[in-house]
């Protein structure tokens, strides 16, 4: 439903001459006769159906705390940056659909292990196949090789999302302090991106979501410092004195979301850009600087990054010791006798993403043969291949699932 707003003329609607271009995919997608559905709105539940946002609710936000019901996941991020943007893009007049499924699939990409996991997988990658590693780029990479959804014949397929929703996945990062956030004019190759923020995303929509995302989490990641203690007293004064210099009660998720919102829907406008008024966008850059003072770089942190290194590297390790060119398959099942769950799973999920005749795997399965996916392992011919292959495993796993295959490796 399109909503009168000053940016009703800029939206991702069918009356934009971009209209077509935004809502490519890259395979014809099926239809149902009776889906009451726009493109967005399919790629939205689309992502909401898929196994890798499942797996956001148990990893790491910024805290590692599996079993503490009340710490910020992933998922729940997410559910933040929907929340935030959503509200927005429907008092500024742009397409909600759009903006909800760039929203809900704007961090499947994410390491387990938060950033800790994410600086360990660059780590690993560059190392191994020179090229660095961040969540952006591997989010677009998830839903464009790697996640897969039945269709109404039972055969597995790549989510092919619309390029809009796949653009703004891959440009969301929210760490550069930019304001008055305006979209690029260039409609390039999405995977031309070779940094972290290299392009603006290329919708009005994508904008929204980028900014949203910082607003929604600096207030939640300060909520979860003072409930696990990781802020003294004095950090604590320091964050009532922030709160007084704006006039403001309190420094908390409620107070940041409220009065952010308000503020980039006041200040906004198509000549202006999406933006918050000065205020508020250096109230925001002092929350961050205290964010990173004071609880990500706390010497806390520290016991967890060294665990997820020892975890992610042993994992990444076990299985490139596997690898035997065109028979890596086989010999990971071997090695399944040892390590049932890391070696199985493994030899399981790789098989769907690699070139197979029905005889050419043992104990191959009727799921792995339906699924027709891009086979972006091909035989595996080098070992470069295969190593890319582990990467894209590892960064998909749960905190979860990641300590319950390291501790098969140390359990005998």
């Amino acid at each position: 439903m399109k909503t009168e707003g000053v940016f009703s003329a800029y939206g991702a609607f069918p009356e934009n001459p971009l209209y077509e271009r935004l809502t490519a995919r890259e395979d014809p997608i099926y239809t149902k006769a009776n889906d009451c559905r726009d493109q967005f709105e399919r790629d939205y539940t689309r992502i909401l159906h898929c196994l890798a946002y499942r797996r956001l609710k148990h990893k790491t936000q910024v805290f590692f705390n599996i079993e503490n019901d009340h710490i910020c996941t992933r998922m729940e991020h997410v559910s933040h940056v929907e929340s935030v943007s959503t509200t927005i893009a429907k008092e500024l007049g742009l397409n909600v659909g759009l903006t909800k499924a760039i929203a809900m699939g704007h961090d499947l990409g994410h390491a387990p292990f938060g950033h800790q996991g994410e600086r360990e997988l660059d780590a690993i990658s560059k190392k191994y196949l020179g090229r660095g590693f961040f969540h952006e780029r591997n989010g677009l990479h998830f839903v464009d090789n790697i996640e897969l959804l039945e269709d109404d014949y039972r055969v597995f397929r790549n989510l092919n999302l619309t390029y809009a929703v796949r653009d703004g996945i891959i440009s969301h990062c929210g760490e550069v302090d930019d304001n008055a956030l305006v979209p690029r004019e260039e409609y390039i190759d999405l995977n031309t991106f070779t940094k972290v923020g290299q392009y603006q995303p290329f919708t009005w929509e994508g904008c929204v979501v980028k900014l949203s995302d910082k607003i929604a989490y600096v207030g939640r990641d300060i909520e979860d410092a003072i409930r696990l203690k990781f802020l003294t007293r004095e950090n604590i004064e320091t964050l009532s004195d922030m709160a007084k210099a704006y006039d403001k009660m309190a420094i908390n998720t409620t107070v940041i979301i409220h009065n952010m919102i308000y503020d980039v829907c006041k200040n906004s406008s198509p000549e202006k850009g999406i933006c918050l008024s000065e205020t508020f966008h250096q109230q925001l850059k002092e929350i961050k600087q205290f964010n990173y003072e004071f609880i990500y770089r706390n010497k806390r942190l520290d016991a967890f990054t060294k665990y997820a290194r020892l975890v992610l590297e042993q994992i990444f390790l076990t299985l490139l010791d596997a690898y035997d060119g065109e028979n890596t398959v086989n010999e990971l099942r071997k090695r399944a006798e040892y390590y049932p769950e890391l070696m199985g799973a493994f030899a399981d999920w790789i098989s769907k993403f690699c070139e197979t005749e029905l005889d050419m795997f043992s104990n191959i399965t009727e799921r792995t043969v339906k699924c027709m996916n891009r086979k972006i392992y091909g035989y595996l011919e080098t070992e470069e291949i295969y190593m890319g292959a582990i990467l894209d495993y590892i960064s998909g796993m749960s905190d979860n699932y990641a300590i319950r295959v390291f501790n098969e490796l140390i359990t005998y």
